[in-house]
């Protein structure tokens, strides 16, 4: 089986699940922790990822949310103060590996089009309809009143697993959880 080298940056207090349990699992209550008032922002949306996520590489049994990875050493995110970067060897089955700059069109509630193409028939027929933009169908005013342009722009989002320009800045990796065996090296902060 292939293995690639992932590098993850997490929570220093990772280590101890690592130690105790044998394995490390990303929860919820991690996330609003992290990211607090705005957490519920993130939270349908990675619940969103999970569900498509798993139809790839099937999701273990307790686990809540993946885990973000980069697939370069060179643009990974560097341990900061209470934390610490896992240097992963992980099976390749078990990445999932998908476009970071088409996730941000999934956080700002964006349609994902196919190409130039679809993207200016999109904008037409938008602009046929009267609307402004189509970030307001996902959440806030429109989100009710046009359930259709709502999941015409969800049904997009599946795009972000289409890798068109596989490169180190666009491509990003989840896994869903983080073994021991799995851990080739720790990199911690050194401020």
């Amino acid at each position: 089986m292939k293995k690639v080298t992932l590098w993850t940056r997490q929570d220093i207090r990772s280590l101890d699940e690592i130690k105790t349990k044998g394995v490390f699992r990303v929860k919820r209550k991690y996330i609003e922790e992290q990211y607090e008032d705005i957490a519920n922002h993130y939270i349908p949306l990675y619940e969103w990822f999970v569900a498509e996520a798993s139809k790839r590489v099937p999701k273990p049994e307790g686990v809540e949310f993946p885990i973000w990875c980069s697939i370069s050493e060179e643009n990974m995110l560097r341990p900061i103060e209470n934390t610490v970067v896992y240097v992963l060897e992980v099976d390749e089955s078990e990445v999932i590996y998908f476009d970071g700059m088409k996730w941000d069109y999934v956080l700002n509630h964006l349609y994902i089009p196919k190409d130039e193409e679809d993207l200016k028939e999109y904008q037409r027929d938008l602009e046929r309809k009267g609307f402004k933009d189509s970030f307001s169908f996902v959440e806030g005013k429109y989100a009710k009143l046009y359930p259709e342009e709502k999941k015409r722009v969800m049904d997009s989002w599946t795009r972000i697993f289409e890798i068109d320009d596989w490169n180190i800045f666009r491509v990003q990796a989840n896994i869903w959880e983080i073994r021991k065996d799995m851990i080739k090296d720790i990199l911690y902060y050194e401020g």
